[in-house]
């Protein structure tokens, strides 16, 4: 029976990665892109981890037209300093 092994660089990170240089994508694309670099990847793990970057607040995913959504990525702004 085969192993599995880690991969050197994890889904979350590769999909920040992304963000950052491309900017905001539909989940499609972005599906293709991390094909690209993690081999064969199903898409429901793509938007396992989609759902569990937004819901810590790393990502925003919206509407994008019929069945299609765009991922953005959410920076955080500097806060003030306020004595």
């Amino acid at each position: 029976m085969p192993m599995k092994t880690w991969k050197p660089h994890p889904l979350y990170v590769t999909i920040v990665e992304i963000l950052k240089k491309k900017g905001s994508l539909t989940d499609t694309e972005l599906c293709d892109l991390l094909k690209e670099s993690h081999g064969d990847l199903a898409f429901g793990a793509v938007n396992k981890t989609l759902m569990n970057m937004e819901i810590k607040g790393k990502i925003y995913v919206s509407t994008f037209g019929r069945k299609k959504r765009r991922v953005e990525l959410v920076e955080k702004k500097a806060e003030a300093y306020r004595p």
